[in-house]
């Protein structure tokens, strides 16, 4: 897959006092999009209940570049930028776009999968390798 991406709906409780985007709502967006993608290839919550696995997440930082406002049209990618090559930990970077191209944040995460029955890291099952292996994978990609 080349590219996966949500537009994304800016709603009035998104701005903040300054009437520009609220820094706590990029990681919002990012979570929402990662759940989409989960969800368009069958990684359904259900199916990782089923699975007894879960996504955790150790680290998430969001760059901001331009200022996004009320009224923006934004598009926001998800795209693999570093993976074990048994998808255990890897790190997943979106970038959040203008209509016009300009870019206005880029928010990266680090994360693993959870084996929710025994509360540690694990290798994920088949069906989260099938779907991780659909992800876009960014420039530079790499496997740890």
């Amino acid at each position: 897959m080349s590219e996966f991406s949500r537009i994304i709906q800016l709603r009035w409780s998104d701005l903040d006092p300054n009437f520009h985007i609220r820094h706590s709502v990029y990681y919002d967006w990012g979570a929402f999009v990662r759940v989409e993608f989960l969800n368009e290839y069958g990684l359904t919550s259900h199916v990782m209940q089923e699975l007894k696995f879960g996504p955790i997440l150790f680290r998430e930082e969001c760059v901001f570049r331009r200022e996004i406002r009320s009224g923006d049209a934004i598009e926001m990618n998800l795209q693999l930028s570093r993976s074990k090559k048994d998808f255990s930990r890897w790190s997943i970077q979106h970038q959040i776009a203008k209509e016009d191209g300009t870019l206005c944040a880029v928010l990266t995460v680090d994360g693993a999968w959870m084996d929710v029955v025994r509360r540690k890291l694990a290798s994920p099952p088949e069906k989260v390798c099938e779907v991780f292996e659909r992800m876009p994978k960014g420039e530079g990609f790499e496997w740890l």
